[in-house]
């Protein structure tokens, strides 16, 4: 069968329909209107007249908003067809809700399906106990409910109360849920769990409070009463705690209470770990030794990160050497910096050949070979082929005909959310389409995130769009910006979704801090206009000259401030000039230092997709940092 190639427009071979017209959406906006009104006939003829994706939205609104038992065999109906879609379960939480305030048990029973909401899983574990159901086969469901690290609803009490009655609530469960609630939950549920505990171990719950509250009690060798393993559990996480707060308190009081208490092999594995990256991360001296105790099964690929940045810190050729020779599976990461110390040992034929190898990959360390080598860097695109037929199958699936119109609409987390239920629900090849299609629509983060999830990584085109261009282009001129930096940036802050929203309030595209938008533009910008792509972008290639300037235009020093800060990273450049590549190896913020590699390596992809095949990476070899 015929293949056709990314860049076959899908639109004008009358495989994908056509975008929704504004009136049908309209339309479909109205008879949702109507829906909430709660006329069941003005809601049934509107239903009647609406041929849209999103007719299913319309039942949705009514039955969420007016579940009456009168409309019970509708609403079972339309549960039982869209049964693990996106529309279940508002209608089916709006439905339980009313037949527990309608004290309907066995309906309720009935319609509930499993779910993370504690107060309708209490309710219908205890519905099933006053209707008769044996006891056992429901109290044994009780212990995951109750041993959470947070207090539950109060619907659940009766239900605990009569579990606690009927014995199975044990002191292993007690400190399973102590334990849980100190090192994570809600520590205002500790008093209560005090209460639980046998007279002779409640100071237990008082300790582990007071460890929660300030790291540094752990070091108070008086509060270890019985030198039990309950106390050394504590003491183990007061510990890991404290190492990042006072590293000579803590260093100090672990020397101790090693004296104190048998910890087990694994306890001291763990607390070695926590102290080496906890005095790693702050550049102590101390961290040398700690790094180099934590056992070999815990070295992950976080700890493997600070192995190799202390001993580049100390130019250590041999330490890195005998770091990485031998080592299995080895990362292009690794890889490269064994070559480096290859090469700074003399042994340039190993480095060499080892560079070699690297230069062949698309990402970072590829594009920093192939400069160290003066090779030309590799993208290895591979074009996506697909199947007209399985094209026109996905454009016809009425998931994804929902979610392109919730798209259309703005309604971004519902669109997401039906996306989300498409992939779910795809095989491979399916994803593959649907990302394609999503792409010509300009649905950016779904096609990318959904590539992602597959490991679907050659489809370049379709990975590093060109998404708003014309404003990037115009901005990032106007603002004397690389276009590729700018690019980059939006690529790497939200994978150009106009929507997005960080956990810190960062709005947009180029995830733009209202703080900063107002100092940038000289007055308040609300966060709605902040999510529009002219703003933003403006916005965000402006910031970008800033921290140009700033940073004396080093564009590195630019690309770690977007992300951690100016007042930061210039704490984190040293007195003496260092290669600029081990400056970014050694960014002691995991996250900074991985998002500057990321940045690089996309601004080297968009560079070459604009057209200009020149190694950007190339350039970083030639620049030192500090000094």
């Amino acid at each position: 069968m015929k293949k056709w190639f990314l860049t076959t427009t899908w639109l004008t071979l009358g495989l994908v329909a056509l975008p929704s017209k504004a009136d049908d959406h309209d339309k479909f906006k109205e008879a949702e209107r109507v829906a909430w009104s709660g006329n069941f006939k003005a809601f049934q003829a509107s239903l009647s007249e609406l041929d849209h994706p999103l007719s299913p939205y319309v039942e949705m609104a009514f039955y969420k908003r007016h579940p009456h038992l009168r409309y019970q065999k509708q609403i079972e109906h339309f549960l039982s067809v869209y049964q693990h879609t996106p529309l279940e379960w508002p209608v089916r939480e709006s439905w339980l809700d009313y037949l527990r305030r309608h004290n309907k048990k066995a309906l309720f029973i009935n319609a509930y399906k499993e779910t993370s909401d504690a107060e309708l899983t209490c309710y219908y574990l205890r519905y099933q106990l006053d209707l008769g159901a044996p006891k056992p086969a429901i109290l044994d469901q009780v212990a995951k409910l109750w041993r959470v690290g947070k207090s539950q609803p109060k619907a659940c009490d009766s239900l605990f109360a009569t579990w606690q009655s009927a014995g199975y609530l044990t002191q292993e469960l007690v400190w399973q849920r102590i334990t849980s609630t100190a090192q994570g939950g809600q520590s205002a549920l500790l008093p209560y769990l005090k209460t639980l505990l046998p007279e002779d171990e409640a100071y237990l719950a008082d300790l582990y409070l007071a460890v929660r509250q300030d790291p540094s009690a752990a070091a108070g060798l008086y509060r270890y009463k019985k030198r039990s393993s309950k106390e050394a559990e504590i003491a183990v996480y007061g510990m890991n705690r404290l190492i990042w707060r006072d590293k000579k308190l803590a260093l100090r009081a672990w020397d101790k209470l090693q004296t104190m208490f048998a910890f087990s092999e694994s306890q001291k594995s763990k607390v070695a770990y926590r102290f080496a990256l906890a005095l790693a991360s702050k550049g102590e001296p101390e961290a040398e030794f700690w790094l180099n105790k934590v056992p070999k099964a815990l070295r992950d690929e976080k700890l493997m990160q600070w192995l190799l940045a202390n001993k580049l810190k100390h130019q250590d050729w041999q330490g890195i050497k005998a770091l990485f020779v031998g080592h299995e599976h080895m990362s292009s990461g690794q890889k490269y910096w064994l070559a480096y110390s290859y090469n700074q040992l003399g042994e340039q034929s190993k480095a060499q050949q080892l560079w070699q190898d690297v230069a062949n990959e698309r990402h970072y360390y590829g594009f920093l070979a192939a400069g160290r080598l003066g090779l030309p860097t590799q993208l290895n695109e591979v074009p996506l082929t697909l199947e007209p037929a399985l094209l026109s199958k996905v454009a016809k699936a009425p998931g994804f005909k929902r979610a392109k119109a919730l798209y259309e609409l703005e309604r971004y987390t519902e669109a997401r959310r039906e996306w989300n239920y498409l992939t779910n629900t795809s095989s491979q090849e399916e994803k593959l389409a649907a990302s394609q299609l999503a792409a010509e629509f300009d649905w950016y983060d779904s096609t990318i995130f959904t590539l992602a999830e597959i490991g679907a990584w050659d489809h370049i085109e379709l990975r590093f769009p060109l998404a708003f261009q014309d404003l990037f282009e115009r901005f990032s001129s106007s603002n004397k910006v690389d276009v590729d930096w700018s690019f980059a940036i939006a690529r790497r802050e939200s994978s150009f979704a106009p929507d997005a929203r960080s956990h810190a309030n960062a709005y947009g595209l180029m995830q733009i801090l209202p703080s900063t938008a107002k100092y940038i533009g000289k007055k308040r910008i609300s966060n709605s206009r902040l999510m529009k792509p002219e703003m933003n972008i403006r916005l965000g290639t402006h910031y970008l000259n800033y921290l140009k300037s700033k940073n004396d235009g080093n564009e590195i020093l630019a690309t770690a401030s977007y992300n951690a800060g100016f007042h930061r990273v210039k704490n984190w450049v040293p007195k003496e000039p260092m290669p600029a590549e081990v400056w970014i190896e050694l960014i002691p913020y995991t996250e900074t230092r991985d998002y500057v590699k990321n940045v690089y390596a996309y601004r080297q992809v968009y560079r070459q997709r604009l057209g200009n095949n020149d190694n950007l990476l190339k350039e970083v070899l030639d620049l030192s940092i500090g000094g």
